[in-house]
């Protein structure tokens, strides 16, 4: 039975995908559930797996196509593996000329490469189709009879020569090209300025240092770092001033009664902003929790749209990687983003007394169409002392 394999259901904010790695190739026997191609969208890459026990009959999108959503992208023969991979049939059972018909567009390709025409490889697929596995398996078994030419192959190895100047053109992905069209955008549409100040993170560290095994025992094995101190500190901060947690839409400024914060997330594929929904609400348990699985579900390419839409302010963390100070660009339609930093120590004045401390810089970005100078201001050194006396959080202070 033939299934049509076709392309997810993109939400309305996604126009259309590319396909990105076609895992199985026409056929190969491929298991109920198992993944068959991955599409790459603006935001996330989504899998596609295969419908039910059986082999792809043939792929309709090859890499790099542009697909619409739920559009058809190969058929599949859906069966007993052995229904999909029967004993070679006769020459005769191909129709001649038809290329569709001998072999499948990955086995071609592989053909074209090394000149070899279909009907020099004996064909195991359906109908006595050649596969892209006979194909290597040709290949293999054919230095037996090139062996017997006068003029010997040299294999091409790529060898670099010492000093060369080398270069390398790789096409930029789809998410990669979306994040810098993105951040582009946001440089030249918003006035953006950036205000900074610093943290003593003394007092956060004790506190953690103090609870670090408890909390863990406590929750489950949650480990208790910095980033939910400042998702809760930010969260006070945004509750008093609004204008931070505000958004622009055209000409109106919307004004949101809630508090849904992105925590941008550093992935092989590109920077994704994971949000946090209603902060307010959530345990610093919780935050430490929802992070962790943001971070995993990332490395392994597993967040969805879901998880990234909306957002009505976002962190960013360069310390994590050595920054010292940086200026973060605002996470459009949000009109703020707050920079963290590494934590350093350095000599600082205290009580008149120079006193080597644990200080981290803190930067905020905003749009100041939507901020005013002394609201971004006040919206950060609001972090800074909730950071540095944690009590204040408790007591709403």
């Amino acid at each position: 039975m033939s299934i049509e394999i076709k392309a997810p259901t993109f939400p309305e904010s996604v126009a259309d995908g590319t396909v990105a790695t076609w895992h199985k190739q026409p056929g190969e026997a491929v298991s109920r559930d198992e993944l068959i191609v991955d599409i790459e969208t603006d935001k996330v890459v989504l899998e596609v797996v295969a419908p039910a026990d059986g082999a792809l009959a043939e792929i309709i999108k090859g890499e790099g196509s542009t697909v619409l959503s739920d559009e058809v992208i190969a058929l599949f023969v859906a069966g007993a593996v052995a229904e999909a991979t029967p004993a070679a049939a006769s020459p005769a059972a191909i129709v001649e000329g038809d290329a569709d018909a001998v072999a499948g567009p990955a086995a071609r390709k592989i053909l074209d490469e090394n000149n070899l025409d279909a009907s020099q490889v004996a064909g195991t697929g359906k109908g006595g189709r050649v596969t892209k596995e006979d194909v290597v398996n040709h290949l293999k078994n054919k230095p037996a009879a090139v062996a017997t030419q006068t003029v010997a192959v040299t294999p091409v190895v790529d060898v670099v020569a010492a000093g060369a100047r080398v270069e390398k053109r790789v096409p930029m992905t789809r998410l990669r090209a979306t994040i810098a069209k993105r951040l582009v955008d946001a440089q030249q549409t918003a006035a953006m300025l950036t205000t900074y100040n610093e943290v003593n993170m003394k007092p956060i560290m004790d506190l953690r240092k103090q609870y670090k095994e408890l909390f863990e025992k406590t929750h489950n094995g949650t480990r208790l770092g910095f980033m939910s101190f400042f998702v809760k500190a930010a969260t006070e901060a945004l509750k008093r001033f609004p204008a931070v947690n505000a958004s622009i839409d055209g000409s109106d400024m919307v004004y949101h009664g809630y508090q849904d914060i992105g925590v941008a997330v550093s992935t092989a594929r590109g920077l994704m902003v994971p949000v946090l929904r209603d902060t307010d609400a959530m345990s610093l348990a919780g935050v430490e929790s929802a992070i962790a699985d943001f971070g995993a579900r990332g490395r392994d390419g597993k967040l969805g749209i879901a998880d990234m839409q909306g957002g009505t302010f976002t962190i960013t963390n360069g310390g994590v990687f050595g920054s010292l100070m940086s200026t973060p660009i605002l996470n459009p339609p949000q009109t703020a983003i707050l920079g963290m930093h590494k934590i350093q120590d350095r000599p600082m004045a205290v009580n008149g007394q120079v006193v080597i401390q644990p200080m981290m810089y803190l930067a905020v970005s905003y749009d100041h169409r939507m901020i005013d100078g002394k609201e971004a201001v006040q919206f950060l050194v609001t972090i800074k002392e909730l950071l540095e006396d944690p009590t204040r959080m408790l007591l709403d202070v």
